[in-house]
């Protein structure tokens, strides 16, 4: 049977998992690149972005199994800075020609868009009429396959809060971030009636799994 999971979202000790000010040049916000510095030296990072070599160990492991899924859903931060109505078609994503999604994703927002078909058998679909809406046709076009919500913070905490993600992963690291976008802020997992499965010490990030209980 199919799930809704987090997987491979990074997180401070002191609760953010996004840095502040998103821009062209900051995709992750500031210091935001290092909540994923767990990820980028990795074997499974370094060959999706065609080169070779990168490290193998319990990161990695947990990094490729990060993959695979039927859909995605991102917010719209996920997708680009842009903020408002779309100014032109020009903007396609953070990731070029081919992004690592390969299958259909499906975007949150506020401001309709036509889908976008990118190389490597992504297709971009823009969905305005909340998570409910883009849960649904996510999966329906996942089948048996998982479908992965991949952020930000603020829609993470939105599927939370509506009881709608099975499995949560989040790659502990060890620093603070000081300010940025908090994950869990506002939300008592324990009463939503999510618990910690299990924790698994990584080369750069303990990697906590979340499940929500029957």
């Amino acid at each position: 049977m199919s799930k809704i999971v987090v997987q491979s979202i990074g997180m401070s000790l002191d609760g953010f998992s996004a840095g502040t000010d998103q821009s062209i040049d900051e995709p992750l916000g500031v210091l935001g690149r290092d909540l994923m510095d767990w990820f980028f030296p990795t074997k499974t990072f370094v060959e999706m972005h065609g080169g070779e070599g990168g490290e193998s160990g319990v990161d990695d492991g947990i990094a490729a199994a990060g993959f695979g899924h039927g859909a995605w859903i991102l917010g719209r931060n996920m997708f680009g800075p842009i903020r408002g109505p779309w100014p032109d078609e020009d903007w396609k994503g953070w990731w070029g020609d081919d992004p690592p999604y390969h299958v259909p994703t499906y975007v949150l927002t506020h401001h309709a868009r036509e889908p976008i078909e990118m190389k490597g058998g992504t297709t971009f679909h823009f969905v305005a009429d909340g998570i409910h809406s883009a849960l649904e046709k996510a999966k329906a076009v996942a089948g048996d396959r998982d479908v992965r919500i991949g952020g930000g913070p603020a829609t993470i905490r939105e599927f939370l809060s509506a009881r709608l993600i099975d499995e949560l992963h989040i790659a502990l690291r060890p620093l603070f971030l000081g300010k940025g976008e908090p994950l869990l802020a506002g939300l008592d997992l324990r009463q939503l009636g999510y618990h910690v499965d299990r924790m698994v010490p990584g080369e750069r990030a303990v990697h906590m799994f979340i499940k929500k209980s029957d």
